[in-house]
């Protein structure tokens, strides 16, 4: 989701609570909601319950369908049926990639990385003809998190000599060259490449968007059914930051810069509004299967973290369908903004 633009807001019962201008898309919501309340478990949830948990966000029931139709058939949601019902559940080993996913969700932003001075550099060539094959290259360094600080010279203050490298190879270019190198003082310095003013402007939007939810939790106004939907909601806006900030170690970064802040704010308000939004899960898959509904629990950042020490060395290694999926996602987006 884009969380770029002006403030919505939604006038409730118990005040008014932030909401996006532009919606996710129902298959966003859908595998946000089953990331957060469902994973590592096996059961099939009814395609009714699924289809009243997108009913939470207004998405209509032949939209709701399309999109949990379209998640299976990505491979990203498998499929059971028993007489006339039909179920689906997170694949396997989705659930390893969703804790490494979300653990990198809580905690980036946290502090910015120590920097030992040097940039990755990536120069190349590629003649005009080839536009095809040099926007696929500027699409995969934009996915890295380089910028381009001249047209074929693109920069990071990140050691990703070996992953630039592998792009290269994958797309089979051989007029490129990649090092490591610090940088001589002049009147152009390499962290001039990374326009960080819209990406500024995107966590200060974020921070006046959601402080109100502190507000209103403090106050203790905001209901189950609020709570799972901004919880969603701020899940779904805050996982952009992780995929195109280029996360600059502090010498790089402005006096101002509102990341912290930012951070701060999202990861109170997830942990805080996961009772009450597991509530309302469980009140909307209980009216379907209420055995199912009592299955159903939200992780908080403590959680995720234990989870993640746990899996020790099984980390996801890219060949599911969900990192797939991610990654082509990625892709577009970065050719999209290009």
């Amino acid at each position: 989701m884009d969380t770029r633009g002006g403030r919505a807001m939604t006038a409730t019962s118990s005040g008014p609570l932030p909401r996006s201008q532009q919606g996710a898309e129902p298959q966003l919501l859908l595998t946000s909601l089953l990331g957060d309340f469902w994973y590592w478990r096996d059961e099939h949830i009814p395609s009714a319950a699924l289809v009243q948990l997108l009913g939470e966000f207004d998405i209509s029931p032949a939209s709701a369908r399309a999109a949990i139709r379209r998640l299976a058939a990505r491979g990203l949601l498998t499929v059971s049926r028993s007489g006339r019902t039909t179920a689906y559940g997170i694949p396997a080993r989705t659930s390893e990639v969703i804790i490494e996913r979300t653990h990198r969700m809580l905690t980036f932003g946290a502090s910015a990385p120590e920097w030992d001075g040097q940039w990755t550099v990536v120069t190349f060539s590629v003649p005009e003809q080839d536009r095809g094959l040099r926007t696929a290259l500027r699409s995969r360094l934009r996915v890295l998190r380089f910028a381009a600080l001249y047209d074929g010279v693109w920069v990071s203050p990140h050691d990703l000599a070996g992953p630039a490298l592998t792009a290269l190879d994958e797309l089979g270019l051989r007029s490129a060259t990649v090092f490591r190198a610090t940088e001589a003082p002049g009147p152009a310095p390499a962290v001039t490449a990374f326009d960080l003013g819209p990406l500024a402007r995107e966590y200060e939007q974020f921070v006046e968007r959601y402080e109100q939810v502190l507000t209103g939790l403090a106050a203790g106004l905001i209901s189950p059914a609020q709570a799972l939907r901004t919880r969603t909601e701020l899940r779904v806006d805050w996982r952009r930051f992780p995929e195109t900030d280029p996360d600059l170690p502090a010498e790089l970064l402005p006096a101002d810069w509102a990341r912290d802040r930012a951070q701060k704010v999202f990861l109170q308000i997830y942990d805080r509004l996961g009772p009450l939004a597991e509530l309302r899960f469980r009140q909307v898959l209980g009216a379907t299967d209420p055995e199912l509904a009592e299955l159903a629990t939200h992780h908080d950042s403590v959680r995720v973290a234990a989870l993640f020490a746990a899996l020790g060395d099984r980390h996801p290694a890219g060949d599911t369908p969900f990192e797939q999926a991610a990654e082509a996602r990625r892709l577009d987006d970065a050719r999209r903004d290009r």
